[in-house]
């Protein structure tokens, strides 16, 4: 049976190879829609990104626009990461898909009830149309099959020393959906790092084909940060969510007790993971990912986006 999914985003590099992943397994993923929030850059600009990517490879999409600031801080864009435009590195053809006439969090309402079974949520961007449709709806949680969410670490991270962008954006958001009792899969930074694309994997797409053309020129703008400092590999992100859908057995993950600072001048939108013994099983409210098979992560990612290009 396919899962229908919604992937909530703020596209983004890492935003668009997810995507791209979803739409080479049809077969197990029926994307309902996507929803836009502000997040790596203006809610605008991510939107538009969407808009032109699904038009150069020739792909239909229900576009919802949600949130353009976070629920109580100021939006907080990441040029640094992704450009001006929060998809710098390709070049895109106008946009031939316009987003509907409805907000995010309405689009999510009717999807969620027009559909016979529950919807599986991906979160790939800050929480905050998610928190506010959880707050506005709570009578349809029951219809939410899971929130998997790219979001949080463990240890370390990566906007700042304990907190990774995603949760600090909007952690008050990330606090209403850590805490709305909906099944959650998170996968952190650690995980996502565990399994990062070598950079030799990336120049390799190059010449392969229009769609691997174009991951190629992506990811070269986005793994610019990584090689700059020496690395060999930079990870994917927003890519784990979605395969873990597809291949859950590439993951170690356990149930975790996690918690959002919605404070601190050094833990805003840190995720603190509670790794005392004797955790109860009442505390347990997410699916914490480890670990994953680099190897065959990497794998499936290519051969989705080789699949691509020849359908």
């Amino acid at each position: 049976m396919k899962r229908k999914i919604i992937i909530d985003c703020d596209p983004g590099h890492d935003d668009i190879m997810a995507i791209l992943l979803s739409l080479a397994h049809p077969e197990e993923i029926e994307i309902l829609g996507y929803t836009t929030v502000c997040g790596n850059q203006l809610v605008e600009k991510v939107t538009r990104n969407l808009c032109q990517v699904l038009t150069a490879i020739h792909r239909e999409g229900k576009i919802a626009v949600g949130y353009d600031a976070p629920l109580y801080y100021a939006p907080d864009p990441q040029p640094l990461a992704h450009g001006e435009s929060g998809l710098d590195g390709p070049q895109l053809p106008e946009a031939k898909i316009a987003p509907l006439a409805i907000h995010a969090v309405d689009f999510l309402k009717q999807q969620l009830e027009q559909s016979e079974e529950p919807v599986t949520l991906v979160a790939l961007a800050p929480l905050t149309n998610l928190a506010v449709f959880l707050k506005t709806y709570p009578q349809l949680k029951e219809k939410i099959a899971m929130i998997t969410l790219m979001g949080g670490a463990i240890g370390k991270g990566n906007i700042l020393p304990k907190a990774e962008f995603n949760i600090y954006e909007d952690p008050h958001a990330a606090k209403i959906v850590f805490e709305s009792g909906v099944p959650i899969v998170m996968s952190g930074i650690e995980v996502c790092d565990d399994c990062s694309i070598l950079h030799s994997e990336i120049d390799a797409l190059k010449g392969s084909g229009p769609i691997q053309d174009l991951a190629h020129e992506i990811l070269q703008f986005f793994s610019r940060y990584s090689r700059e400092r020496g690395k060999d590999r930079s990870p994917l992100f927003d890519v784990a969510p979605i395969m873990h859908l597809l291949h859950p057995e590439y993951f170690i993950s356990r149930p975790a007790s996690v918690q959002v600072e919605v404070a601190g001048q050094y833990t805003r939108g840190m995720t603190v993971v509670d790794q005392r013994e004797g955790v109860s099983q009442k505390q347990l409210n997410t699916e914490l990912l480890l670990s994953c098979d680099r190897e065959k992560f990497i794998q499936c990612f290519l051969e989705g986006l080789a699949w691509l290009d020849k359908n």
